[in-house]
């Protein structure tokens, strides 16, 4: 492959890896949820203490996140089966998540080191990737400002072909413990950390090009 085409398929290989590094990071951040259930007087609105909610929001993660776990089950809420399969859709998704996180990261791997190897590399993948990685928090800031709830919706409605996720709850009282306020936190981690993520990608390029400079 050409300089150019390598630097394109590394950029965006990186960029898939960045984003879902960043979703299994906010789903995972465990203290987010700690905080917010004081923030939001869940604890209080609920009649449960920190530990117990907590306690189940990592049952309602572990079984996102570990392929071991086929059924979910929390310790102290009821589900019905309609919330089972939301949760189940859920975990669907983030299988593919988890898929693209590690194959770009193995297959970015692979072509990295060979075009290394064959001095095919330039490091212009650093500041593709970095555009690329920056354009997600630009675009989604907007109507996330304006009306977080409507962009909520629509995202429900792109990624779920049923109205599952409009949790009742008498039935599925999980939901009072997830309100939206906490979604709107862990979009706003989301796009931090792709923030975060461009500075450090801007860094990294500086760096490599004046290492590629000494190689050359």
């Amino acid at each position: 492959m050409k300089n150019k085409t390598i630097n394109v398929v590394l950029a965006i290989l990186l960029s898939f890896f960045a984003l879902g590094f960043t979703i299994k990071f906010t789903l995972n951040f465990t203290p987010l949820y700690a905080f917010d259930v004081s923030y939001l007087n869940l604890d209080k609105e609920l009649g449960m203490d920190k530990v117990t909610l907590v306690k189940n929001y990592k049952a309602v993660t572990d079984y996102i996140e570990k392929s071991s776990i086929k059924k979910l089950s929390m310790p102290d809420f009821k589900m019905s089966k309609q919330g089972e399969i939301h949760f189940e859709e859920v975990k669907a998704i983030f299988n593919k998540i988890d898929f693209m996180f590690y194959f770009s990261i193995i297959l970015f791997a692979l072509i990295f080191i060979t075009s290394k190897k064959n001095k095919k590399i330039d490091y212009k993948f650093l500041n593709i990737s970095s555009i690329l990685i920056i354009m997600l928090p630009a675009l989604l800031l907007i109507p996330f400002a304006v009306d977080f709830n409507k962009s909520f919706v629509i995202f429900h409605k792109m990624f779920f072909n049923n109205d599952y996720w409009l949790f009742d709850p008498s039935t599925d009282p999980i939901i009072n413990a997830l309100p939206e306020a906490y979604f709107f936190h862990c979009a706003l981690l989301i796009l931090s950390l792709l923030c975060l993520e461009f500075i450090i990608l801007r860094i990294m390029k500086k760096v490599a090009r004046k290492q590629f400079k000494i190689e050359n």
